[in-house]
């Protein structure tokens, strides 16, 4: 590799660096300071780097406060029908083996957003769930998934926290870099957690494998 190719790489690096430690900040401004000790470089560095991304929209500057841009929502537009893509077969699978709508939900800060859901066919009802809807990450079964460590159980089982009576059992989206998600399902029959909560688990390993 040259030498201009090298530095080419090493510049997209600290730039992508930069984005995801912005990111990280989870709707807090970050100080041009904060960042060049986060990533290691100087604060000039960080100057530099911060043009494309302010010219793009990719991140937002006020003097030495950055925050996220808003043209991450014009990727994220582009993203999303490609996950939903990718995970559609795959919630079709799990709601028609369980007789219970499932779903994608992913995070945004501290609330979470239903973005597929998968009605099974056989059922004679099942709870509708519509794609956008929002509720907090601490409630619910899909929200509480994605806050799970690796240390901790496998699957979340929830009762009556979104809607009365509902039964929810989800579990995380592990290992794919950027995303912060879960699988699950919900239905107004009770759900056993010891015989849903496996294949639920293997539901969101399958779309992991998708994904990377």
């Amino acid at each position: 590799m040259s030498t201009a190719s090298s530095g080419s790489s090493l510049t997209l690096d600290r730039g992508l660096a930069l984005l995801q430690t912005v990111a990280d900040a989870e709707g807090q401004a970050c100080s041009v300071s904060e960042l060049a000790e986060r990533i290691g470089v100087s604060r000039a560095a960080v100057y530099r780097l911060l043009g494309p991304l302010v010219e793009r929209g990719l991140v937002w500057r006020d003097g030495t406060k950055v925050r996220l841009g808003v043209g991450l929502l014009r990727l994220a537009d582009r993203v999303l029908p490609q996950l939903r893509e990718a995970a559609t077969p795959i919630l079709r699978a799990l709601a028609e083996d369980v007789g219970a709508t499932a779903h994608l939900s992913i995070a945004d800060g501290d609330t979470v957003q239903a973005v597929a859901v998968v009605e099974p066919s056989w059922t004679s009802y099942h709870v509708g769930y519509r794609i956008g809807s929002q509720h907090p990450i601490t409630k619910g079964a899909a929200g509480k998934a994605i806050t799970l460590r690796q240390d901790d159980p496998e699957w979340v089982a929830t009762v009556g926290e979104l809607q009365p009576g509902a039964f929810g059992v989800a579990a995380p989206v592990r290992k794919v870099m950027g995303l912060r998600a879960s699988i699950g399902v919900v239905s107004l029959h009770h759900l056993d957690a010891d015989e849903i909560g496996p294949r639920v688990v293997t539901a969101a390993a399958d779309l992991a494998r998708v994904l990377r």
